[in-house]
């Protein structure tokens, strides 16, 4: 069942991905992760009220709570570095980036989780590694687009580095503790995070400015958010974290086919190759 749960994960991350640059086009990236986040918390603690798993907050251990705040704040970074990336940089180059985490998600479960690590999970991270290389690589090193947007990159960097962390403070928190009731915990966190960082630069004033379809876009963001949440932290309760990753990572072909269709943003031959070792790469750490 938890492989269900991680297909879901993937579908809706995808969507979230292309929503999200909808939503930014104008929209300041720290303000519409506040607000996003706040469609996100609601979503969650619907589902904990539903399920009624909102009584096990009082036995609830130290230790799992403090991972969940610690992966709420990795969250929370990793949201704010992504939103600047997507508003910065071509979604085609932002995500891949984002989506190697995989790699770094592997070499954290080894250390902190002892999951193992294999030749066949040493030759997909080298096929993912490789893969995000080619997708990235500019085109033109020297024309004006690039130079300009050329700040996007560290914070796909940045992204990537906070979502792997995310991955592994997730799986510890969720052990012992409801899937949903762990998300609506961290997200409550994620949601002061992201409120802290628009009150400090000061930009409070500008959310009665975000127009309306903008608006749209990043609620129903957040709305694809809160579902992939869901069923990611369901399969990471009974799955492995370094299968339920790689299949959650599985998203960018979502998202690359909506930004074809949504931004026309095209591949080149030798993106697209490098979506195909990223794919591949994939699909052999699910198999594993």
């Amino acid at each position: 069942m938890w492989s269900i749960y991680a297909i879901g994960s993937a579908f809706f991350a995808g969507i979230t991905s292309i929503l999200a640059k909808c939503g930014i086009r104008k929209t300041d990236p720290d303000i519409a992760t506040a607000i996003r986040t706040i469609v996100v918390l609601l979503f969650s603690w619907l589902m904990v009220l539903i399920e009624g798993t909102w009584t096990d907050i009082a036995g609830i251990e130290g230790k799992t709570l403090l991972f969940l705040v610690l992966s709420g704040m990795a969250t929370g970074a990793s949201w704010l570095c992504y939103f600047h990336a997507l508003q910065k940089g071509d979604i085609n180059k932002v995500v891949p980036i984002d989506k190697s985490s995989t790699a770094l998600t592997i070499l954290l479960a080894l250390i902190f989780l002892h999951e193992g690590l294999t030749w066949g999970k040493a030759v997909s991270i080298l096929l993912i590694g490789t893969g995000t290389l080619l997708m990235v690589q500019k085109k033109d090193a020297g024309s004006d687009k690039e130079r300009q947007s050329s700040g996007w990159l560290i914070y796909a960097v940045l992204s990537a580095v906070f979502a792997s962390l995310t991955a592994i403070l997730g799986k510890i928190g969720v052990t012992g503790i409801d899937p949903d009731l762990g998300t609506a915990i961290r997200t409550i966190v994620v949601l002061v995070m992201a409120w802290l960082m628009v009150l400090i630069s000061g930009k409070q004033k500008e959310v009665e400015q975000v127009q309306k379809k903008e608006l749209g876009f990043i609620i129903m963001s957040g709305l694809a958010t809160g579902a992939s949440w869901l069923c990611y932290y369901r399969a990471l309760q009974s799955g492995p974290a370094s299968v339920v990753v790689p299949i959650d990572k599985l998203s960018i072909l979502v998202t690359i086919a909506f930004s074809w269709i949504v931004f026309h943003e095209k591949l080149t031959k030798q993106s697209a190759f490098g979506m195909v070792c990223i794919t591949i790469g994939t699909v052999l750490l699910a198999m594993i």
